[in-house]
């Protein structure tokens, strides 16, 4: 008996010998982890560090994903880089064609503007950068960033790069909700509203599972009325500068529409003249109402430069969206003009946000009502900031009607006429990327607002060169053309930079003339 108990437990032990040896080891996984070592503001660097946590060596690495929209890899080191749109892919370099085991290798890269955060979609080798493999395992690779390749009255049309692995076909995605199955690199959402916009990614898939989606990519409907009220409507502010009878200047020029500057935080969120003035029974209802009189109408501007804000005062959409109404409703308005261009706003990622939020709000609630968002630019188009508000204005579906530069104060120099067009042609660059649209179109969303005369920063526009910029954009179909401002749209005695003359030689009123002819 003592002997077979004995056989029994070594039996046993061997069994357990036998188990423990065989037991397969938790999988170790390869991962690709992003840093940024530097952030300049108007550029970075981007680091990729790939760590082999496996038990073998890694016959090659490829690192993929995609930047987001406005963003651009403009160096990279240490890798093969490939790009199709916004979808990058890095590679091993040809003299390190392995990675051993529990070994790790970086790469880098240098990329525009600043202000990143961190690339989209990361896949190593096909697997999740994270380690773990793929969500799907044998799914195909992610999809490029899909473009909008055409656009009509319903439909909006994509393409996009092919996945990596094998493909069955591609899903487009709106939100969650699917909208078009394609088994190529294609496709056409029907069925859409005239004028709406919307955002889609895309899916690959197989018989294994679904790929993670794409960046997305947002698109317009054709079929969009732009209001025409207001086309040339030159600043009249009502709070310095000797402000000149509306009436008078009406006469003189033909001009019709007046850009009344500004609404103001009266205190916390409720608009006033100036932040200041009553918004009706002051001066200002008193000049709209003469302009009404003489068959003219306004466009009430909210922002500029100084004061304080309603943007950052309102601690909502729905209360900004209130406070805008307010307005609207004192003067049954057919056009609002949000000047966003102090740091407190536009510089202010939160507020741009609240702003286009409450601007969709009132599109909603005042049905053809338009909406204008105003901002500086460079030479050479909008700025990060810019950029950034026109593709949240996508993104958001905020449906702005009127996009305005402000080209001056941006060290324009002397060619005040070239700069203007190179900084309009960005503009066009950047709402056609944002929204898909065509030239034509994109052009029907842009305003310029200059400023007459001599500029704070001594650039000069004189009403020859004005009147360039007014046929470039008259013969471009623009849809708003603006100047700071009537008030110093007289002569200087002693020239200069003048709250009440624009420092050029000139007639009274020229630059409304001029405008009036837009």
């Amino acid at each position: 008996m003592r002997f077979i108990r004995l056989c029994v437990a070594a039996l046993v032990a061997a069994a357990a010998v036998l188990v423990m040896t065989t037991a397969p080891a938790l999988a170790a996984s390869a991962t690709a982890t992003f840093t940024k070592p530097q952030d300049w503001g108007s550029g970075f660097e981007g680091k990729y560090t790939i760590t082999n946590g496996t038990s073998t060596a890694l016959n090659g690495w490829s690192v993929a994903f995609d930047l987001p929209a406005g963003y651009s890899v403009t160096t990279s080191w240490d890798a093969a880089m490939t790009r199709s749109g916004q979808h990058y892919t890095f590679t091993n370099p040809s003299w390190a064609p392995t990675l051993p085991a529990g070994a790790s290798v970086s790469f880098g890269f240098n990329g525009a503007p600043g202000n990143f955060s961190a690339p989209l979609n990361c896949t190593l080798n096909g697997a999740s950068c994270s380690g773990g493999g793929p969500t799907n395992p044998g799914a195909p690779g992610v999809p490029g960033t899909p473009t909008v390749t055409g656009t009509a009255n319903t439909s909006i049309s994509l393409s996009w790069p092919a996945s990596s692995g094998t493909v069955t076909g591609y899903r487009v995605y709106e939100g969650s909700a699917l909208r078009a199955t394609a088994t190529g690199t294609s496709a056409t959402i029907g069925s859409l509203g005239t004028c709406t916009t919307h955002t889609y990614t895309v899916k690959a898939y197989n018989s294994a599972g679904e790929s993670a989606a794409s960046s997305p990519v947002t698109g317009t409907t054709t079929g969009c009325t732009v209001p025409t009220g207001g086309k040339g409507a030159p600043y009249l502010y009502m709070g310095w500068g000797n402000p000149p009878s509306p009436t008078t200047v009406m006469n003189a020029t033909g001009v019709k529409w007046f850009t009344m500057a500004f609404i103001l935080s009266g205190g916390g969120c409720t608009p006033a003249w100036d932040g200041q003035r009553p918004l009706q029974g002051g001066a200002d209802a008193a000049a709209i109402s003469q302009i009404r009189a003489a068959g003219g109408d306004i466009v009430p501007s909210f922002g500029g430069w100084s004061g304080n804000k309603l943007g950052p005062n309102c601690s909502t959409p729905q209360a900004l969206a209130g406070a805008y109404q307010q307005v609207i409703s004192a003067y049954n308005l057919k056009a609002i003009d949000i000047d966003i261009e102090n740091s407190d706003e536009f510089e202010n990622e939160a507020v741009q946000d609240r702003i286009l939020n409450a601007l969709k709000i009132v599109k909603q609630n005042n049905p053809g009502i338009k909406t204008i968002v105003t901002f500086g630019t460079s030479t050479t188009g909008p700025t990060y900031y810019g950029t950034r508000l026109i593709n949240r204005a996508a993104a958001l579906g905020a449906n702005i009607d009127v996009f305005t530069i402000m080209p001056f104060d941006f060290g324009g120099g002397a060619n005040m006429y070239q700069n203007t067009v190179n900084a309009s042609e960005g503009l066009k660059n950047a709402l056609k990327s944002a929204f898909g649209w065509s030239d034509a179109t994109a052009y029907s969303h842009m305003g310029i607002s200059g400023m007459n005369g001599l500029s704070d920063q001594q650039e000069l526009t004189t009403p020859a060169i004005w009147t360039q910029i007014r046929d470039w954009a008259k013969a471009r179909g623009l849809a708003r053309l603006a100047f700071w401002s009537v008030n110093r749209d007289r002569p200087c005695p002693g020239g200069g930079v003048n709250e009440s003359c624009s420092g050029t030689s000139q007639s009274n009123w020229q630059f409304t003339s001029i405008t009036a002819g837009f």
